[in-house]
């Protein structure tokens, strides 16, 4: 068996070659492809589309892109969860929730994909461009 092998510079130890610098002729690897912008924006988060502001947060995100976005949240959330995510002076958008994990200080961190397709938030349009 003809197995490419590469040296650990520290010990001289050959390990087998990584997958990923292999060719691969498989699928295409899932998740995110665009590039986050590490912009904080306070926004309210409710669960579903068009839900009533009863049980609404008033939270912010890590990180945002026009497909998708990283928000807090003092509530555990389901993969497959729908939300509304409404940014201060903006048009509301409905995301799915991808990921719940949960941090060390009683919060959870969201990944949220939007739904709609990119959103057009006048911020992620004004950082974009820097």
């Amino acid at each position: 068996m003809n197995v490419s092998r590469q040296k650990d510079r520290r010990n001289g130890f050959a390990f087998p070659e990584p997958i990923f610098t292999r060719q691969m002729n498989g699928p295409r690897p899932k998740g995110r492809m665009e590039r986050r912008l590490p912009i904080i924006v306070g926004i309210r988060l409710v669960q579903g589309a068009g839900a009533n502001t009863d049980g609404e947060e008033r939270t912010y995100t890590d990180n945002i892109s026009p497909l998708g976005a990283r928000v807090f949240s003092k509530r555990h959330w389901q993969p497959g969860d729908l939300v509304e995510i409404t940014p201060v002076i903006e048009k509301p958008v409905l995301g799915e929730i991808i990921y719940c994990q949960r941090l060390p200080d009683e919060r959870y961190s969201l990944g949220v994909k939007f739904e709609e397709g990119p959103v057009t938030w006048s911020m992620l349009q004004r950082y974009a461009r820097s």
